[in-house]
C-alpha cells in the first residue's frame, strides 16, 4: 500500500513540474518531495520498472520542451522563458534518471 501511495505522489509531483509555471523555490520544493517519495519505493524490479518508464516520459517532455524553446529568437523575452522553463525540466530529469542509475546499482549489487 506505501508503494501505491509513493507511486502516485510521484506521478503527482511529476504532473506538477511539468505542467505549472513554479517559480524555483516551488520547483525545488516539489523535488524534495519528489525525491522523499522515491526513496520510498522498494528496491526491486517492478520499482525499477517503474522509475524507468517515468524518466522516459521525462526524457520525452524534456525533448520536445527544447524543441519548443529552439523555435524562439535568442534573446527574445519568449527564449528567456522557454531557457527557464527547459532549466527547470532538465533538473527534475537529472534527478529520475540518477535515481534510476543508483537504483540499478543497487539491484545489480544485491544479486552477487
Amino acid at each position: 500500500m506505501d508503494q501505491f501511495v509513493a507511486r502516485a505522489n510521484i506521478d503527482h509531483y511529476l504532473n506538477l513540474l511539468h505542467t505549472t509555471d513554479a517559480s524555483a523555490e516551488e520547483g525545488s520544493a516539489i523535488n524534495k518531495l519528489l525525491i522523499e517519495e522515491l526513496n520510498k519505493l522498494g528496491r526491486n524490479t517492478a520499482q525499477l520498472e517503474f522509475t524507468e518508464t517515468r524518466a522516459a516520459s521525462c526524457r520525452r517532455r524534456f525533448d520536445q520542451m527544447c524543441q519548443w524553446r529552439d523555435g524562439f529568437a535568442q534573446g527574445s523575452g519568449e527564449r528567456e522563458k522557454a531557457d527557464r522553463t527547459v532549466a527547470k525540466l532538465e533538473t527534475t530529469l537529472q534527478l529520475v534518471e540518477g535515481f534510476c542509475h543508483q537504483m540499478r546499482r543497487q539491484l545489480n549489487g544485491s544479486s552477487f
